[in-house]
C-alpha cells in the first residue's frame, strides 16, 4: 500500500512538482538537525551577518522566529541589539490577504499563533512599521543557489509585500535571504514574480546576488 502524504499547507503556489519535492526534501534536511548543530549554525550565522556590508548602515531590521528548522538568527539579534538595532516581525494582513506588515519586536513579548502556526505580535495600526521604511530584510529561505534564484515556503508572502521595489528601487530595503548553507543547490528557476534578493547569508558564507 502506497503511503498517503498530507498536503502542505503552506506549499500552495502552483510550481513545478520537482521544486515542490526539493522543498520537502530541503525542509525535512534541516528539521532533521540537532539542537547543537542549530546552535553552531546560529552562531556562524551571526559573524557573517555582522560582517556584512548591507547590514553595517541598518537600524530596523526585519527577522523571523524559525518554527520549521531554519536557521536561527536569535545570536545575531542579541549582539545587534546592543548597537541600537531594532528588530521587527512579519504579521500577516488582517485586511489585504497575501501581504504581511511589521511591528517591533522584543524579547520576552507576548506572541500569537498566526493561522500556519507561526508566532508573531498582535497587528497594532500605532505600531507598525512599512515595508519601504525598513534598512533591511531577513528573508527565510527553503533553498536558493549562487545566481539568486530562491525557493520559500510556497505562499508568495514577501513577493507581494516587497513588489514595490521593483518599480521604486530606492525605496527599497536591503533584502537578504538567510539560510543553513545545505540549502544551496544548483540552478533554480527565477520566477517573474521573484523579488530579486541582494545577497544570502549562511552560516558559512555570504553570496552577493547584485
Amino acid at each position: 500500500m502506497s503511503q498517503f502524504i498530507a498536503p502542505d499547507p503552506f506549499d500552495s503556489d502552483p510550481d513545478k512538482p520537482s521544486r515542490t519535492r526539493l522543498r520537502r526534501q530541503l525542509r525535512q534536511q534541516r528539521r532533521s538537525l540537532t539542537a547543537e548543530q542549530q546552535q553552531r549554525a546560529a552562531e556562524n550565522l551571526a559573524l557573517n551577518l555582522l560582517g556584512n556590508p548591507d547590514l553595517h548602515r541598518a537600524r530596523h531590521i526585519a527577522v523571523y522566529l524559525p518554527n520549521d528548522g531554519e536557521i536561527d538568527p536569535h545570536t545575531y539579534l542579541t549582539i545587534a541589539r546592543r548597537k541600537g538595532v531594532q528588530f521587527y516581525l512579519p504579521v500577516l494582513h488582517p485586511i489585504h490577504p497575501g501581504r504581511l506588515v511589521f511591528s517591533p519586536y522584543h524579547d520576552g513579548m507576548t506572541l500569537f499563533s498566526n493561522r500556519f502556526g507561526i508566532p508573531e505580535p498582535a497587528f497594532q495600526h500605532g505600531l507598525r512599521r512599512p515595508p519601504w521604511a525598513l534598512d533591511a530584510v531577513l528573508f527565510p529561505l527553503v533553498g536558493f543557489d549562487e545566481s539568486g534564484g530562491r525557493l520559500g515556503m510556497g505562499g508568495g508572502f514577501y513577493d507581494r509585500t516587497f513588489a514595490f521595489t521593483r518599480v521604486r528601487p530606492r525605496l527599497a530595503p536591503k533584502l537578504i535571504g538567510i539560510a543553513h548553507d545545505f540549502q544551496k543547490v544548483s540552478a533554480l528557476p527565477v520566477e517573474p514574480w521573484d523579488v530579486p534578493l541582494h545577497s544570502v547569508v549562511t552560516d558559512r558564507c555570504c553570496y552577493r546576488v547584485r
